[in-house]
């Protein structure tokens, strides 16, 4: 029979390596792509992740992949998000959320529209949260379009059948922008629904939400949309200084007040440069993906 020293210092070495095997670990991630874009220009952010997070189990989304990524966001936070709560299914300790522009802006509506879902972390990558008011991406399938007009189009039931339609924030169209938008006021709870409480519900579970964006970008506009500011007129008001803030209408500044809420304005970065930039990467993606 094993002696007692002998059958201690066995359970002390198995205690140990379940305790190196759970420190190592890594909580499994989900990506989601752009607008115009696929899985696949996504795969240098999950090799890299895979390298420095060995055995990190990555979701890159197929779904939704060029064209048909100007369906309606809606339709596409519906069928996105019933795959994302079957990968938390599966890991029920907990799953990472990344999104670049308009995938992130997607992902934060899976968080709202499924909140018992058991997402850690969201991760915002240069994403028109707060709407967008640019129309210089928009030329690759507008190219007659610009700013001061594009409320015509996407501001009617026509435009509302796109996914830019249903986050297009003209700051001097509003009483339309409440007409017609059939998303993003809804899921910022600027418009009231039944889903209200749930939608903030879904943002305050988060352990940490990681805003990332700069005054460089170029697409998003403004720029401060991806952390939550906007137009009124002709200035920018930060997210701080903003009624969805200071109401706390999604939970953004209780996740503030319990340091849940980070920022980070990095300039010198292209709009589509973000999920390709290694030091981003590095420096403010990875340390939120343990």
């Amino acid at each position: 029979m094993m002696n007692h020293s002998l059958l201690l210092s066995l359970c002390s070495v198995i205690l140990f390596l379940i305790n190196i095997n759970y420190v190592l670990s890594y909580r499994p991630v989900v990506i989601i792509h752009g607008v115009m874009a696929d899985s696949d220009s996504m795969e240098l952010i999950s090799e890299r992740i895979q390298q420095s997070h060995p055995g990190t189990e990555i979701y890159n989304t197929p779904r939704y992949a060029g064209w048909t990524s100007l369906e309606p966001m809606w339709r596409q936070v519906e069928e996105i998000g019933e795959d994302v709560m079957a990968i938390g299914n599966a890991f029920p300790e907990g799953i990472h959320l990344l999104g670049y522009s308009q995938g992130g802006l997607l992902a934060r509506a899976i968080l709202q529209r499924y909140p018992q879902h058991n997402v850690r972390t969201f991760i915002s990558l240069s994403s028109p949260q707060a709407g967008q008011y640019g129309t210089r991406f928009l030329h690759l399938f507008f190219p007659d379009l610009v700013c001061e007009t594009a409320y015509e189009l996407f501001y009617s039931k026509l435009g509302q059948h796109t996914s830019v339609g249903n986050y297009w924030n003209d700051p001097y169209h509003q009483k339309l922008y409440f007409e017609y938008s059939k998303f993003l006021p809804y899921i910022n709870n600027e418009k009231i629904s039944t889903n209200t409480s749930e939608f903030k519900d879904g943002l305050i579970k988060l352990e940490q939400m990681v805003l990332i964006g700069g005054p460089d970008d170029g697409v998003i506009t403004p720029w401060q949309s991806s952390q939550f500011g906007y137009f009124v007129n002709d200035s920018v008001v930060e997210m701080r200084d903003r009624a969805i803030y200071k109401t706390d209408a999604i939970g953004l500044k209780t996740l503030d007040k319990t340091k849940k809420l980070t920022t980070y304005t990095v300039p010198g970065i292209p709009h589509k440069e973000w999920h390709v930039n290694i030091t981003i990467l590095e420096k403010y993606i990875l340390p939120h993906l343990n």
